[in-house]
């Protein structure tokens, strides 16, 4: 379905273009022509035609993702720390590629009101929860001396955990590890102690990332 302008309610993770989970058909069984027939398959000609429109508008709804200058600078940043820990620009980008898939997934599911009362509760927690972590992530950097990285690193298991619960009905084992994949990384112990440690890389991405959470903040939508 196309949503022409996005809800002033909805979500900040939610895209402007969206589609129903609901319009995925199944595969047709293997079909063969009587000798002589032409080979003609509507049912399979419109899956075809469904996966390509489908794949588009995904496409469309990561770009409308990250037009938001603020969150694609985040984003970045978060790249580039995550580069710098893991030694890796492979893993780095994959970290941030499931970022983005995460957020995409919730986002039709919650435009699309897939979700029951009791699960858009924790949609709710999820926020209150995810708002907590960012501002004591910002705290810890504007007041010296306060970092403790179990706090934080609490905090953002607990997302974690209340996202599992969340999709548990709607997305795949392969959602749920990269819901793992991304919370586990960025709560790992070692890595936010290098991210709020002397180091003066890790530094301005820290500067750059909490510069960015606070204008989300200020603007209401984390």
């Amino acid at each position: 379905y196309l949503s022409p302008t996005p809800s002033p309610n909805s979500s900040p993770l939610s895209p402007t273009i969206l589609f129903s989970p609901s319009l995925s058909l199944p595969p047709s069984p293997p079909y063969l022509p009587p000798p002589g027939q032409e080979c003609f398959n509507s049912r399979s000609l419109a899956l075809q035609a469904q996966k390509k429109i489908l794949s588009k508008m995904a496409t469309v709804a990561v770009a409308n993702l990250l037009t938001d200058d603020v969150s694609s600078e985040i984003l970045d940043e978060l790249y580039k720390v995550s580069r710098e820990f893991t030694k890796s620009k492979k893993e780095a980008h994959k970290i941030v590629k499931d970022v983005i898939k995460i957020a995409l997934k919730i986002g039709i599911l919650y435009r699309n009101h897939q979700f029951s009362p009791d699960e858009l509760d924790t949609v709710e927690r999820f926020k209150k929860k995810m708002n907590q972590a960012a501002m004591t992530a910002v705290s810890f950097y504007e007041v010296d001396y306060t970092f403790d990285h179990r706090i934080l690193s609490e905090l953002l298991l607990e997302c974690r955990d209340l996202l599992h619960a969340l999709v548990e009905q709607h997305l795949t084992l392969r959602s749920h590890t990269r819901i793992d994949h991304v919370f586990n990384h960025f709560a790992h112990g070692e890595f936010l102690a290098e991210l709020y440690g002397d180091g003066e890389d890790y530094r301005l991405y820290l500067r750059k990332i909490c510069n960015g959470i606070n204008k989300l903040l200020d603007e209401g939508t984390l």
